[in-house]
């Protein structure tokens, strides 16, 4: 049974101030790279239609530089609340995109300082701050003097286990001018492995003054109210929880709104999900989009006979009619199997 204590569940169905900013959901949907693009933000904002969402990833030097400019372009008024998270290791550089990505909708501008992947690291970008404080405090300060929304930090508790810093860091960004934090309970040398570390945000939350989002681990509704009674965090953030499974940043805000968990989707929901994910894809990205959604594709595939073959063949797709014709013939399989149980034959004898 999922339950909050009273006090916390009184707190959480409050809603979320980013400094001036006021957000009517404390879960949040994860930047992903190479994931949380258009057509997957809308879906989550159908399940989540109050949560705060974010976009990829994007290089301030790229962005300044028109690269990147169409990783926020297609942002449509129906995601807001929207939030563009931005990487780089200079202050001015950040400023100068910071400024574009508010002109073009962003609600709050998220910097990064978790991104434990080695060509955003070795750039000194990502987490490799986290053993740059200084030059953390200044990109902060930068960016919040140059925008008129609220600066956000998305970091990690420290390098590795020799180097945990998470409180000290975090207490710099807020001086800094930081006015919300999602802490991921890992080092950068952990990356995805090993169980995020709770403790660390309990920490943090208590240290700090401006809200502390907790992130890790937050794969369900149980693991969801597990975390924040044992941090205290002001809200949680969805990561990979949400690859090929859109309804948990919506569960989760449901069970914190009503204390009730919502059914969860069948293997058909999810079939019939990722069919119109397909269909997004294609429409916003032509053959692109096609080739990214083998990926999503084989997120969306597991827990019902006959997924494995079909988790290949879709991963094999080059056509949007072929992944249409997949799909709806599996789907077709299990309503033929659902109705076979329901409406066993009649037997000549039976009657």
């Amino acid at each position: 049974m999922v339950s909050l204590s009273p006090t916390l569940q009184r707190r959480l169905r409050s809603p979320l101030a980013i400094g001036a900013v006021t957000v009517q959901s404390r879960v949040l949907q994860s930047p992903l790279s190479g994931v949380t693009d258009r057509a997957f933000r809308q879906l989550v904002r159908r399940y989540a239609p109050a949560s705060m969402l974010y976009t990829e990833m994007v290089q301030a030097t790229g962005l300044c530089h028109a690269q990147q400019l169409e990783k926020i372009m297609d942002i449509d008024a129906s995601e807001q609340p929207i939030s563009i998270q931005l990487f780089d290791c200079r202050p001015d550089f950040m400023a100068a995109a910071a400024r574009k990505a508010v002109a073009e909708g962003a609600k709050t501008i998220d910097i990064n300082m978790g991104c434990p992947v080695n060509k955003i690291t070795k750039k000194g970008g990502g987490s490799s701050l986290l053993r740059q404080p200084e030059v953390a405090e200044a990109i902060v300060r930068t960016v919040a003097a140059a925008v008129s929304v609220p600066v956000t930090v998305k970091t990690r508790i420290g390098w590795d286990d020799d180097h945990i810093n998470a409180v000290d860091f975090a207490r710099r960004m807020e001086a800094a001018g930081a006015q919300m934090l999602t802490l991921h309970g890992r080092t950068r040398a952990q990356g995805y492995h090993g169980p995020a570390r709770w403790d660390w945000i309990a920490q943090v939350k208590a240290a700090l003054s401006i809200p502390v989002i907790a992130n890790g681990d937050i794969v369900s509704v149980e693991a969801a109210v597990r975390c924040l009674e044992q941090t205290g965090a002001d809200g949680v953030m969805c990561s990979r929880g949400t690859l090929g499974y859109p309804f948990l940043v919506g569960e989760i805000d449901a069970f914190l709104k009503t204390g009730t968990v919502p059914p969860a989707p069948t293997p058909i929901d999810k079939l019939r999900c990722a069919r119109e994910h397909l269909g997004l894809l294609w429409r916003y990205k032509g053959q692109k989009g096609i080739h990214q959604a083998r990926k999503h594709m084989a997120w969306y595939v597991k827990g019902f006979e006959g997924a494995a073959p079909l988790r290949q063949r879709l991963c094999q797709i080059d056509t949007v009619e072929a992944g249409y014709a997949l799909l709806d013939g599996a789907i077709a399989e299990l309503e033929n199997a659902i109705a076979a149980v329901e409406y066993p034959p009649v037997l000549v004898g039976q009657m």
